[in-house]
């Protein structure tokens, strides 16, 4: 088979996606030597977000666009140029698009979509109003031309279902899995380097992981973490990336009086996050919405105890072992962290279960079950 698989974000974006592409796509040729992988994307940007996004095996071939992103987009979605992605990467037997949008492909082969989540439709009001209003209309799109569609979770399947009508038997769910660089780290030298890198005190902290935007919630964690901080050593430390509406979250901080006690990492280097994990006393994702929530796994897998949201996809990924709790309830979560920092013996239980937790979800795994989608979609 000659597979075409669009990896546009893995060399655009740090985190979120592009992570899960450069996983995904890694994990795919590990598995796999003997089908052909071309590797399509948008123009490479000058600076990309980790290094070597793109596998470089024999049967692996990479296929960049002359136009950056922007343009792409343009002509494919809002324009709605029928030029093929065959253009780039020559004859494919089937092409799969993890990144929500589809482009157009030549002949019958065919076609398998990724849609991650649909925050767009739940909460609209955290997104740029542009963005809301293009997903609305390439997404759907999208679904309607795919031969099949790929879902991230449960949730993300039981959405495209109600929302949009999509059969249910045109919908597998696909799971991520966990890189196993995820592990406690105990070295000193390198615990402290990262502390270092990313201007962090020797203070304990309590640690959220993800792209700093409204829909992760960080303004709710902000306020509950303000009590824990009057009576606590602890930090608060958020490490993402800048996404939109940022400065509201620095608004937070200051009006909660904790400059200096809430830090601003950044995007943090994928090498670097496995001793930032292990170095948290607590791992809290007070999300609204995800569709996955890959980081709850990370930080299992290196031996965090975490505090989640108890909505969408998030009880699936961590089963029973982490705090579960309404992303609304700013004193519950005030409470639960004042608990749990309180309670060592709490603390290993959900350590011990998150071990085993992150243990069911792997990417050698998830590339396993994509191959099989593939050959059922050729046959």
């Amino acid at each position: 088979m000659k597979i075409g698989i669009d990896v546009t974000a893995a060399i655009t974006q740090g985190g979120g996606i592009g992570r899960y592409t450069r996983e995904l796509a890694q994990a795919l040729v590990a598995v796999d030597g003997d089908n052909e992988y071309h590797f399509f994307s948008a123009k490479q940007p000058p600076t990309l977000p980790v290094s070597d996004p793109i596998p470089t095996v024999a049967n692996a071939h990479y296929h960049p666009a002359p136009l950056d992103e922007r343009w792409l987009y343009r002509l494919w979605y809002r324009l709605r140029l029928p030029l093929p992605v065959q253009w780039a990467t020559g004859r494919l037997d089937l092409f799969h698009s993890p990144d929500f949008v589809l482009p157009p492909v030549s002949g019958s082969i065919p076609t398998l979509l990724t849609v991650h989540d649909l925050s767009f439709i739940h909460y609209p009001d955290v997104f740029p109003a542009r963005l809301v209003a293009y997903l609305n209309q390439v997404v759907p799109w999208s679904i309607k031309r795919a031969t099949h569609i790929l879902a991230d979770s449960q949730a993300t399947r039981d959405d495209l279902i109600a929302i949009w009508q999509i059969p249910a038997d045109k919908i597998t769910v696909l799971y991520s899995g966990v890189n196993e660089t995820f592990r406690p780290v105990t070295d000193e030298v390198k615990l402290t380097a990262v502390r270092g890198k990313y201007a962090l005190t020797d203070a304990p902290y309590i640690l959220s992981v993800g792209t700093v935007q409204p829909r992760k919630n960080y303004q709710m964690l902000i306020r509950a973490f303000q009590p824990v901080a009057a009576s606590h050593s602890h930090n608060l430390v958020i490490a993402g990336g800048k996404g939109w509406l940022y400065d509201a979250m620095l608004a937070e901080v200051e009006k909660q009086g904790l400059n200096g006690r809430v830090h601003f990492t950044g995007f943090v280097d994928d090498a670097d996050l496995p001793a930032l994990y292990s170095a948290a006393a607590l791992f809290a994702m007070p999300s609204l919405y995800e569709g996955f929530g890959l980081p709850l796994l990370e930080a299992m897998a290196c031996g965090v105890p975490v505090l989640t949201s108890n909505v969408s996809s998030l009880p699936e990924v961590v089963g029973e072992t982490a705090v579960q709790l309404p992303p609304t309830q700013e004193i519950a979560w005030t409470q639960a962290i004042h608990d749990l920092l309180a309670d060592p013996a709490r603390r290993a239980r959900l350590i011990a279960g998150g071990f085993r937790q992150a243990r069911q979800f792997d990417w050698t795994n998830s590339a396993r079950q994509l191959l099989r989608i593939y050959h059922e979609l050729l046959n």
